[in-house]
């Protein structure tokens, strides 16, 4: 089992900054993607920013130039640096964490519970 604890839920000013953190612990195997989503009052939940199994990185284009995810060298610690929010940035932030022993065997999926991020205009 994993555990993912995020940290840095906030209510900021339009145009503010905010960083949200996700530690993960627990059976983490060498292939892993890291990363966060967001669900919006009714809306469907959806990618943010991600580093992949291969360690590159995916941002979703409405975040693209504002938001920066970075993690540690253990992979085990991912940051999302958001900058120039907006109030359309308002959701819930959720950890994401998918790992797996092999590429034969299919990904496990863990999810944080979520921190507020609010951006009043």
């Amino acid at each position: 089992q994993v555990q993912l604890v995020e940290s840095g839920c906030g209510l900021v000013q339009a145009g503010g900054s905010l960083r949200v953190s996700c530690v993960a612990s627990g059976r983490i195997f060498s292939i892993s993607t890291m990363g966060w989503y967001r669900q919006a009052p009714w809306k469907q939940r959806e990618l943010v920013a991600s580093f992949t199994e291969g360690g590159s990185t995916n941002y979703a284009d409405s975040v693209k130039g504002r938001f920066t995810i970075s993690r540690n060298n253990a992979k085990t610690t991912v940051y999302l640096q958001m900058n120039s929010l907006k109030p359309e940035d308002t959701a819930v932030y959720y950890c994401h964490l998918g790992t797996r022993a092999s590429s034969w065997v299919a990904m496990e999926n863990y999810w944080g519970e979520g921190t507020q991020v609010t951006v009043s205009s």
